[in-house]
């Protein structure tokens, strides 16, 4: 076991029609002039921006707006929320979305608490030293970034994907009424429990410490986001479902189930990142498309490993060797992501990239980790290479 601090300062407040405490709350936090940051038309359409506004004014607080956050957030919208910030006096952010909106507000948070180019954190070119204090209303459960330290954003030049993580930019609190993704797609429901699971999946493939309790934990959530999963396929209007994954979603990107390990793997996300950084596909759609070719030239590294994953997993019995249960496990996994119609190649998710295109995203992988990428089999460019390849 590895030394670890599990720090979880966020308060949560769950439930059906939570959304209208948010004013007391920005009020209990020292909030008096927010930033409401959100993403398209539909928390206007749904009435969730009117009963935010409602609950601010009841509770004396002031606000202005920036709407027209994308997935895979832009860099030019967080300068745009900066400068927006700075001008109107705002000191707290309120990020009314999902992953992309609380990302882009935690980015907004650290440029307006620290001079010069917020790329820079991202960019590792320096560390931030403070981030505006941010609260979220959560409408999409998948990223987990309403309990997280971490936000990951696109600059346009280039289309870079990077993120960056400071126990300064986790969340006040995070309002989380499952009610409020009754209105997903099928798609985005399912591309969300695919990233929940492979928030958890992540953490779960290491290669030093660990704890039989935290594996155990683990476990149980990967099950539990799988077995809703497919309740929600067949039944999307399901509360207790879709309130199952959304705390699931707070869960696996906490950092509870890394405690006690090396922190994970993560190469899964590091080689997604780069292809819908590129492409501005949906992440846990991506994740899917690539997660089995890095498994399969990953798990020789550390069959044993996997062989847990699919026994304690993914149900798979009998006798085998390490190596035999490692491709049933997976090849388990995948067959699960195509039952909640989820893609398990590029090809699938309808990105072709051409061997310029494929060595370009290797070389930006690589660069951005600043040396081999994983810890379960660390992968160098080639290596890379041959993942992308596998995926196709």
């Amino acid at each position: 076991m590895n030394n670890f601090v599990f720090n979880t300062p966020t308060r949560v407040v769950f439930g059906r029609g939570v959304e209208k405490e948010v004013g007391g709350l920005v009020r209990e936090y020292g909030g008096s002039r927010v930033l409401i940051h959100f993403g398209g038309g539909s928390a206007e359409r749904s009435g969730l921006l009117g009963r935010i506004r409602d609950s601010l004014k009841e509770a004396g607080v002031s606000w202005v707006e920036l709407g027209g956050v994308v997935p895979n957030p832009r860099l030019s919208k967080i300068h745009e929320g900066i400068a927006l910030g700075r001008r109107e006096g705002v000191d707290f952010i309120l990020a009314v979305g999902g992953g992309s909106v609380i990302d882009s507000a935690k980015a907004i948070g650290y440029g307006l608490a620290n001079e010069g180019e917020v790329w820079d954190f991202f960019d590792k070119k320096r560390k931030a030293t403070a981030c505006a204090p941010i609260g979220a209303v959560l409408t999409i459960a998948a990223a987990g970034s309403e309990m997280s330290s971490s936000c990951v954003v696109t600059r346009e030049e280039g289309w870079i994907k990077r993120g960056y993580s400071s126990e300064y930019s986790r969340p006040r609190f995070a309002v989380m009424n499952p009610e409020l993704t009754l209105t997903l797609s099928p798609w985005q429901t399912a591309s969300g429990c695919v990233d929940i699971l492979m928030h958890t999946m992540e953490r779960y493939f290491h290669r030093s410490g660990g704890m039989e309790i935290t594996d155990g934990i683990a476990e149980a959530l990967l099950k539990t986001v799988m077995k809703n999963a497919l309740i929600l396929r067949d039944d999307p209007s399901n509360y207790d479902a879709r309130a199952e994954v959304m705390w699931a979603g707070s869960l696996s990107h906490n950092g509870l189930t890394g405690c006690g390990t090396d922190g994970g793997d993560w190469a899964s996300h590091k080689i997604e990142h780069e292809v819908s950084g590129l492409f501005d596909v949906s992440h846990g759609a991506g994740l899917a498309a690539v997660w089995g070719s890095w498994a399969r030239y990953a798990y020789p590294a550390d069959a044993a490993r996997f062989a847990r994953f699919a026994h304690k997993v993914m149900g798979v019995s009998g006798a085998g060797t390490h190596e035999e249960m490692a491709e049933k496990g997976i090849e388990a996994m995948e067959n699960f992501f195509r039952a909640i119609h989820m893609p398990t190649s590029l090809s699938e998710l309808g990105v072709h990239p051409t061997e310029e295109q494929i060595r370009d995203m290797a070389e930006k992988c690589y660069r951005g980790i600043g040396g081999p990428v994983g810890v379960i089999r660390p992968l160098d460019v080639d290596d890379l290479i041959n993942i992308y390849h596998m995926a196709m």
